[in-house]
């Protein structure tokens, strides 16, 4: 398994603002949803190959899945500005980028991430030598540019950033998050099939013809069933880390977790927009569209696979689906809940799993915030609960939340959910 190595010790000032201002301010969460037309519309697939310059020897790449660099500029000998653009418009605050730079010679650049008109930076910059394993880039080198008058969120984003890189024949890879590209969720899915009772298969074709994977944890054929999806926006990677840690944890060896796969049937959707990701997209898929927003509609390939395959599951096996729940990524690590004046197949489960996680990580109080506002369902935890009864969130880790908490929070939030569930379960609730 691949291991991602964070320097915390270098963290950008951005960082170390967002962590301050967490500990004495709760995140408000986002409006109310809205609700857009889904049906597909038109997205720029960007130009792939290497960016190379007159009387340079400085070489940069978007030749790789995952990558978004739009065009790049060359200021003079050391200094290049790059160009990042959306895969559509409207879109969301959360500019992707990605790209490879090497030179001949050893040397210092600075390169000026710019984004379109009313797009400010978002995500702090990580690097690898191998896209593999990813440290923090040093705030020593790293400026930001007209920033916002804001503590925290999208008021606080600089307009543009300069970094300071070192570069030399061996490519450096720069990206705004750990690259996890459809490749790296199979490996990482297929590495977790040498176990028992676990299998990886496709329930479908995302727009462009990838695989919409699912892993099949447990007892296939049981009538008790869960539900795991991540990634439909595509830079939301730390989301995907929680959701990592949570399934390992779900599939690990202890007494708790062989207990709860032969009570219940753990079904697992890692990556929802692959097109998005490997396209290096920042928000939608191939057909220019939110994901989180076409659980009414299902005009996308995508989300349209799952839900046919919720509705075959519980006809072939005659259950239901207890639970269901989506990670994402967003300013700050935050809970969406459904309004505990409904029940679903499970009443009371998400409120007393919250509890109970907060238990059992001392010192953090959990961000909820919950929503009655069902119709349309537009958004995956309504659809669960809506068409399925299940009990239903959506799991928000925030950009910069050190990774270590993120595998300790998905790994507790697994186990308390186990044994939740496997006492309500035998107390038949």
């Amino acid at each position: 398994m691949r291991k991602f190595i964070f320097l915390f010790t270098c963290i950008s000032t951005i960082f170390l603002q967002a962590q301050d201002v967490k500990k004495a301010t709760v995140y408000a969460g986002q409006g109310e949803t809205v609700i857009v037309p889904t049906d597909a519309k038109p997205t720029q697939k960007q130009w792939k190959g290497n960016f190379t310059f007159k009387d340079s020897d400085v070489i940069f790449s978007n030749d790789f899945d995952g990558a978004r660099l739009n065009g790049i500029i060359k200021e003079n000998d050391s200094t290049f500005i790059a160009l990042i653009t959306s895969e559509n418009t409207p879109i969301n605050i959360s500019p992707w980028y990605a790209f490879k730079v090497a030179s001949k010679e050893p040397k210092q650049i600075n390169v000026t991430l710019t984004y379109q008109e009313g797009i400010k930076h978002r995500y702090y910059p990580k690097l690898s030598d191998d896209g593999e394993n990813w440290e923090v880039l040093d705030s020593t080198n790293y400026t930001a540019y007209e920033k916002g008058n804001a503590d925290f969120g999208m008021g606080s984003l600089p307009l543009s950033v300069t970094l300071k890189l070192s570069v030399s024949n061996k490519p450096l890879w720069v990206a705004g998050q750990e690259l996890e590209t459809s490749a790296s969720v199979r490996e990482w899915a297929t590495d977790l099939t040498t176990k028992k009772d676990i299998t990886y298969s496709s329930i479908g074709k995302s727009k462009e013809g990838r695989d919409m994977g699912l892993l099949s944890i447990g007892k296939a054929d049981s009538k008790n069933m869960i539900l795991i999806i991540s990634r439909q926006h595509p830079p939301e990677v730390t989301g995907y880390l929680a959701m990592k840690a949570f399934v390992e944890t779900l599939t690990s060896d202890s007494k708790l977790a062989q207990k709860f796969r032969k009570k219940f049937g753990v079904f697992v959707v890692p990556l929802m927009n692959p097109d998005g990701v490997d396209n290096g997209h920042w928000r939608h898929n191939l057909g220019g569209i939110d994901l989180n927003r076409d659980w009414a509609n299902f005009n996308q390939p995508e989300t349209s696979a799952v839900r046919d395959f919720m509705v075959a599951k519980e006809k072939e096996t005659e259950g239901k689906f207890y639970f269901g729940i989506d990670f994402h990524s967003t300013w700050d690590d935050i809970y969406y809940t459904i309004d505990s004046k409904y029940e679903g197949n499970m009443p009371g489960l998400v409120p007393d799993w919250l509890t109970a996680v907060k238990a059992d990580l001392p010192g953090y109080d959990p961000n909820i915030k919950s929503s009655d506002k069902l119709q349309p369902t537009a958004v995956s935890k309504n659809y669960f609960f809506v068409a399925h009864e299940a009990e239903a969130l959506v799991f928000e880790i925030g950009d910069n939340t050190p990774r270590d908490f993120i595998k300790e929070k998905g790994e507790v939030s697994a186990n308390k959910l186990m044994e939740l569930m496997l006492s309500r379960l035998k107390e038949g609730k």
